[in-house]
């Protein structure tokens, strides 16, 4: 099986040794994405509703270029600095998901890369 790398510019690149995402045996695997504008790279600052709208623009912008939208997504994966903002996060993650029902895990987490308030991360089937 082979394992392909995914790209677009229209999310933030990989900073690191990882991929944004990659395709293998059908499926799509995101990194997670945090609050971070693709064009300026800048961190989008404030509370956990417009940070939760960038991660979510973000991983939008992964699935397009796989030529999938959230209805493929089968699973999320989402880490909170503070469980209390999952409220106004799933709020927000709902407005962005539309009617896909992934299955999804939620867990609140000690620290997030560069102080951030939410990360996601996503596997989704390919078309």
């Amino acid at each position: 099986m082979s394992v392909d790398i995914l790209s677009t510019d229209k999310a933030p690149a990989a900073i690191g040794p990882y991929s944004q995402a990659t395709m293998a045996g059908g499926f799509l695997f995101t990194a997670g994405q945090i609050p971070l504008d693709p064009k300026s790279g800048e961190l989008i600052t404030g509370d956990i509703e417009p940070q939760t709208k960038q991660v979510m623009a973000n991983l939008t912008a992964v699935l397009a270029k796989a030529g999938i939208g959230w209805a493929e997504v089968v699973k999320t994966t989402v880490f909170l600095q503070d469980m209390a903002d999952f409220p106004r996060f799933n709020a927000v993650y709902a407005s962005a998901i539309g009617d896909a029902r992934p299955a999804r895990s939620t867990v609140q987490v000690a620290a997030l890369p560069r102080g951030v308030a939410v990360e996601v991360e996503l596997v989704a089937k390919l078309k």
